[in-house]
């Protein structure tokens, strides 16, 4: 199962990680440190939710399980609820 949120869809991103880009409390050091690659992945959580009277179980991410809990509703989803 890849990691994807199965209501918005969001997913892992690559980006580049340095660590003292600017040198260490402002000083500038003549060797910089290479950005090297890394994976950014979205908060998944795994909840059962009822779906239109139907309880599935889902991998939502914590924004979209946030705003169940305060609307009740996500995107295509009218009426939504955490079990």
């Amino acid at each position: 199962m890849s990691y994807i949120c199965q209501i918005c869809g969001k997913k892992s991103v690559v980006g580049s990680s340095q660590k003292h880009k600017r040198g260490v409390a402002g000083k500038r050091w003549i060797d910089r440190v290479t950005p090297t690659p890394r994976l950014f992945k979205p908060n998944l959580q795994r909840v059962t939710l009822r779906i239109r009277g139907e309880e599935r179980q889902m991998r939502i991410c914590a924004k979209c399980l946030k705003r169940i809990k305060k609307f009740g509703a996500v995107r295509n989803y009218k009426s939504i609820s955490v079990v």
